[in-house]
């Protein structure tokens, strides 16, 4: 793998990082956005503690993948794919598609983070 591509990989690793801290702090102090697209899409918000905890879990993984033990990350990046997979599939069922960027966002950073832990780990 050449320096370039791991270079990219692992800045994109870090904002998914970045981006699940952000997210899981939005969703624990019930940032009204994150109450507005939640209502829209079908949950309750008593959900979103259990929700911040399941991203908050992956981001941890993905931490310690980056410190080293890289199929700990990788599984961590898996399960926030499938997490952001059902997060999309929750927007296309409830027919709610002005924001499904940001979910696909999300997706897209835990793909580029399993890239990277499947290349190191590989």
């Amino acid at each position: 793998m050449s320096d370039v591509v791991e270079t990219m990989l692992v800045a994109v690793t870090v904002a998914c990082v970045v981006a699940n801290v952000f997210i899981v702090v939005a969703d624990l102090s019930r940032a009204g956005f994150v109450l507005a697209n939640s209502a829209e899409v079908g949950l309750r918000p008593e959900i979103l503690p259990y929700l911040a905890a399941l991203k908050g879990a992956g981001t941890l993984g993905l931490l310690i993948g980056l410190t080293g033990i890289a199929p700990l990350g990788f599984a961590a990046a898996t399960g926030l794919v499938l997490f952001y997979l059902c997060a999309v599939g929750a927007h296309v069922r409830a027919s709610v598609f002005h924001n499904i960027a940001f979910p696909m966002l999300f997706l897209a950073l835990a793909g580029g983070a399993v890239t990277h832990f499947a290349l190191v780990a590989g």
